[in-house]
């Protein structure tokens, strides 16, 4: 018996038809044959409770990805083979996010084993690109607005290629037959829904170009929440590397075809064939700490979202948050705190350590985490936060300052078997470069680098080079319980605030007691994103004169970062998707 829960906040969550095929894969436009019809879905009324399970769950961002993922492991799948399948149909339903074109970092427990792991597959920079990407033949500053949608800032894409490493290492089912939903999604129909249908309005000169003119009306309005849409050029692709799998991508016709379309153009990029070729999965052990009483793991550099979470994790249980009340104004003082401190760290020493050192044992050290936390001033707030001294030539670096703000997606998957898995991705910002290659949506995660390479004659830690792969703010992590396996499995989408959002949550389950669902919706508070910000339209906002009163500078705004989060415990499985999106958790 299946149960699905889905809930809307300011997004209307809209419920599939009974007709409605599940799907995998990635959405284009007009250019790529994506077509359109309306259709209006019948809304779901809001649960009060987590989705429950006591074999196996999917959360992901969207509705027709869980189900698929959930499908998967209904027919005896591995986690591994839920994940492909979903990050397929997300590709399809889900195109400003993620997909065949961008990047992914993934953790995964391997039950039998008792081994965790870290798969880095992250997009990199071409071969042939100038570590000054910001500035033209001639030295000239390209703008930001106009850089970050061209062929200049697409890096090498790494998401296919990870997860056939980790299907012939972990799968159980014919790769053939992950595709399947997408495919038919692709080809028979999805639903607009409700996040994308929210990207499309804000950015409104889509409509405008050739390759997003199906999602829009004749008088350029996004078409409604719903509507159904087709993408055969994507369905194509999908059939292409489900029947020969993902060296369809990267080798022959294909790999010269994404390389035209990314070296042409006003502001050409890099990427080469050979590049595509040469892309090789990182595989790094994974960073763990001990707070409030658990073993908690993330991902390890390029990826500074992990570093930053268990810092702020840290600290936070050294500063004892659990004895203020949730949505007080000291639990906001300290989470605000933990935060400037932990953004500070990450700014300046993260990077990727195949070509810098990045000293995560020294940023991780009880004894530096106690000293960090000893910064923190209980009645008022600090009036300049910097990073923390490291020994020898570290102390030099300037803090990088990358672009953009990237879009993301976050998968968590358990298995029946007790596999777990963790699984960020990304194409960076919103539709990424603008790109579009047989319904693929190209990254532009060049952004990611230092966009002031040097700073006082100093060069970045996270300058860009050929071949490095440049910072990001994912964190997908795994709390491990008291019996050494997983109990919980966590992650967000949505630039530098999903390491916010994924300590909230867990600060809210592990220092609060609360279930999945309350620690997922709890109103945000962060101060990742340039700011200290205060979610808008939440009792967070509520706050701001009593925090201005203590030295902070609250900004409230928007903050969409969706969180996807499973629980396992001795009677089974309880699991939420974020409603600041289309999250849903699928579970048996």
């Amino acid at each position: 018996m299946f149960s699905m829960r889905i809930r809307s906040a300011a997004l209307s969550q809209r419920k599939l038809s009974a007709r409605t095929p599940v799907l995998v894969g990635l959405l284009g436009a007009t250019a790529l044959g994506l077509s359109a019809c309306a259709h209006q879905l019948q809304p779901v009324q809001p649960v009060s409770q987590p989705t429950v399970a006591h074999d196996f769950m999917a959360a992901t961002a969207n509705p027709m990805a869980s189900r698929a993922a959930s499908d998967v492991l209904q027919k005896g799948g591995s986690a591994v083979d839920a994940a492909i399948a979903a990050q397929m149909v997300l590709a399809v339903v889900e195109p400003q996010a993620s997909g065949l074109g961008g990047g992914s970092t993934i953790l995964y427990w391997d039950k039998a084993a008792d081994h965790l792991s870290f798969f880095d597959g992250l997009a990199s920079a071409p071969a042939g690109m100038h570590r000054d990407y910001m500035h033209d033949r001639n030295g000239v500053r390209i703008p930001e607005v106009t850089l970050q949608r061209t062929g200049r800032v697409v890096g090498v894409p790494g998401t296919l290629r990870t997860l056939a490493l980790l299907h012939e290492r972990y799968g159980k089912l014919p790769w053939s037959d992950l595709f399947q939903p997408a495919i038919s999604a692709a080809r028979d129909g999805f639903p607009l829904a409700g996040y994308l249908h929210l990207v499309l309005t804000e950015r409104p000169e889509l409509a405008k170009e050739p390759q997003f003119s199906a999602y829009f009306d004749a008088s350029g309005q996004p078409l409604p929440k719903g509507t159904i849409l087709h993408n055969a050029d994507l369905a194509g692709t999908l059939e292409h590397v489900a029947h020969d799998g993902a060296e369809y991508f990267y080798t022959g016709a294909f790999a010269k075809k994404l390389s035209a379309a990314v070296t042409s153009g006003a502001y050409p990029g890099a990427l080469s064939p050979a590049d595509l070729k040469n892309y090789k999965v990182r595989e790094r052990a994974p960073l763990c700490v001990t707070a409030f009483n658990r073993r908690i793991c993330s991902a390890a550099p390029p990826v500074a979202g992990g570093l930053s979470v268990l810092q702020q994790l840290a600290i936070l249980d050294r500063l004892n948050i659990g004895q203020y009340k949730p949505g007080s104004v000291e639990a906001a003082h300290l989470l605000l705190e933990a935060s400037r401190l932990a953004e500070a760290d990450r700014r300046k020493y993260a990077a990727d350590p195949d070509y810098t050192r990045v000293d995560t044992a020294a940023m991780l050290d009880p004894a530096y985490l106690d000293r960090r936390a000893k910064l923190v001033s209980m009645g008022e707030a600090a009036s300049r936060v910097v990073a923390g001294q490291l020994a020898g030539k570290l102390a030099l670096l300037p803090s990088s300052d990358p672009m953009t703000v990237p879009a993301t997606t976050h998968l968590s998957i358990r298995d029946a078997s007790g596999n777990a898995l963790s699984f960020t991705t990304t194409i960076n910002l919103n539709f990424g470069s603008d790109i579009i290659v047989d319904g693929v949506v190209l990254n532009n995660a060049i952004t990611n680098f230092a966009s002031h390479p040097f700073v006082n004659g100093q060069p970045a830690a996270n300058i860009a080079a050929p071949g490095k792969r440049p910072i990001t703010t994912m964190s997908p992590t795994i709390v491990f319980g008291q019996n050494g396996q997983p109990e919980v499995i966590v992650g967000a989408g949505g630039g530098a605030r999903i390491i916010d959002s994924v300590v909230q949550t867990l600060v809210g389950y592990l220092a609060w007691g609360q279930n999945i669902r309350t620690a997922i919706e709890q109103p945000r508070i962060g101060a990742q994103n340039h700011a200290e910000e205060l979610e808008q339209g939440t009792s967070a906002a509520g706050l701001a004169s009593a925090l201005s009163a203590m030295g902070h500078h609250p900004k409230i705004d928007v903050m969409n970062a969706a969180v996807q989060g499973i629980t396992i415990h001795p009677d089974g499985l309880t699991g939420w998707g974020d409603p600041h999106r289309d999250g849903v958790a699928v579970g048996q």
